[in-house]
Parts: structure tokens; sequence; C-alpha cells
């Protein structure tokens, strides 16, 4: 695909997410769940082997797609469906508005629809932290990830990341359930989001204080147990003058997690400012392959 056409793509891809938002009927990540669900009851028995067969049962088929010529509508439409930056923000806007009532029940249940994290004895700080580390962190898995593939990929690639980060998000735990059959998907997850994380790193830290932001990702990001959450995470709390993290509990066991960013620990003006980053940060990203296709333009005479 002609680079002047990924630019348009991702113009656009943006532009209808932001219009629409995800579909609320019909969504094909719907139908992935239930496709991954029917996947891991005939093959999640507590094998690595297994669960590569399962992770290459549900990515390689989509490999086909590279031998169709999908046009650019499709390509857009795909894209479109594959990034969820309203979505992200619109999660996070519901804490800060249940937070900004004085509900703070409301607030943790409306957080627990983005955190695997129990959230019905946290206080509004631990609130605030929780909302913005997931903003922080989907924003790379949700937005910038799946950019990332796209520009080198196109569709085809989009909708592989988006399966391998699906996958992560369902098996990628350390428990009994899933410590062999989700190992696969883990470890691919974190090969495709390692370039990206560290753009992602790149996208935040140039919206707010840089040097800091990158010493934050640096040195804090490789304390974290997400060799991409991680630095992502603590990059963005960096860029925003806050700090964010420490000890959560999962699955009824209490997990130490290390304090991110500099300075007071966030308060509820700081989920705003994180989905800006991510938002901000997403329409960069198209403004400047834009800009490079011009830029190709008017050195080449043509368009690349």
């Amino acid at each position: 695909m002609p680079l002047w056409q990924i630019s348009l793509a991702l113009m656009m891809a943006l532009l209808l997410d932001y219009l629409l938002g995800e579909p609320r009927r019909f969504h094909p990540l719907v139908g992935l769940g239930r496709i991954i669900t029917k996947v891991e009851a005939r093959l999640n028995n507590d094998s690595k082997l297994f669960g590569v067969a399962a992770l290459a049962l549900l990515v390689l088929p989509c490999l086909v797609l590279y031998l169709l010529e999908l046009p650019l509508w499709l390509q857009i439409i795909i894209l479109y469906l594959v990034i969820g930056g309203r979505s992200l923000t619109e999660h996070g806007t519901a804490v800060a508005l249940a937070l900004a009532s004085g509900t703070i029940e409301d607030a943790r249940t409306k957080v627990s629809y983005i955190v695997s994290r129990k959230t019905d004895s946290l206080d509004e700080p631990k609130v605030v932290s929780a909302t913005v580390e997931s903003m922080l962190e989907n924003g790379n898995d949700a937005v910038f990830g799946a950019l990332f593939w796209f520009i080198v990929g196109g569709a085809p690639a989009a909708i592989i990341y988006r399966i391998a980060n699906t996958l992560d998000a369902r098996w990628g735990y350390r428990n009994e359930r899933f410590n062999q059959f989700g190992w696969a998907a883990a470890k691919f997850d974190d090969l495709l989001n390692w370039l990206p994380a560290r753009l992602t790193v790149l996208t935040y830290a140039a919206q707010g204080n840089f040097r800091q932001s990158l010493r934050c990702a640096w040195l804090q990001g490789r304390q974290c147990a997400s060799p991409n959450g991680g630095p992502v995470m603590a990059a963005g709390a960096g860029a925003m003058n806050v700090t964010i993290g420490g000890g959560a509990e999962y699955d009824g066991y209490r997990c130490d997690k290390p304090l991110l960013g500099v300075g007071t620990y966030a308060d509820a003006s700081a989920i705003r400012k994180a989905c800006a980053l991510v938002d901000y940060g997403a329409w960069a990203w198209a403004g400047g392959l834009a800009l490079l296709c011009i830029v190709l333009y008017f050195i080449t005479g043509t368009l690349v």
C-alpha cells in the first residue's frame, strides 16, 4: 500500500472512531471473544504446546488476507474497528465524572470495567491511579500498537496484532489455569508490542516533561512485571508530573507494584490528562505521516 494511502487510512479511521466510537452491536471483537472461549475450552490442557497450537489456530488464518487485494475503503473500516481510542476515553471520563459527583461506589464500578484488580474497596486515589494506569497502558494496546502495525503491514497486520492483544488479555495470566497454556499468547503479545511501546513512550514524553518522562520509563519501567506496559505507564506519569501505581489486589492476592512517575499522587484531573495524551498522540501520528507524504511529494514530484 502506498504511503499516502496509509496516511489517508489513519486519518479516516481516527475520524470514524472519533465520530462513531465502537459499534454498539455486532462488534468483531465480541465474535473473536466467543471463538477464543471455544478454542480454550477444547485445547487448554495445561500445556505450552497446546497453547502454541491455539495461538497458531487463531493467528495463521489471517495471513490469507495478504493473498487478497483489500480495497482502501475496507482497510479503513478494518482499522477503525481495530482501534479503540474513543471507547478508552469514554471509560476514563465515566470514572472522572463519578468521582466529580462524589459517588465513590459508582467510580469503583466504572473502573472495574477497565482493570482486572479488585476494586470494591479502593479509595479515591487508588481509583484514580487504576484508571490512569489503564488509560496509559491501553493507549498503547488499543491505539498506538494497532496504528503501528497497520503502517507496517496494513489491515492484516493490525488484525493479527489485535488478536494477540486480546489473547494476552484473556490468557496471559500467571495462575493455575493459564500459566502454561497462556505462555505463548503472552510472549507473542510482548514481541509485537515491544517497538510500539517504545514509540508510545516517546509519544507521551513529547507532550510533557520530555527528559523526566524518558527517565521514568527507563528507571521505573524496568521494575514492572510487564516489559512493555511498565515503561509506557511510567513515561505517561512522568510526562504529567504525577505518581501512580503501588500495591493492588488480584484474584485474592496482594501484588506489590512499584510507584511510577514523579510528584504528588495523581488526582482526578490526571484521568483527563491521560486521555489527552492518547488522543493528541494518535492525531500527531496521523498528522506526522501526512506531513511526511507532503514533504516526499515536493521532493520526488509524485505521491509515494
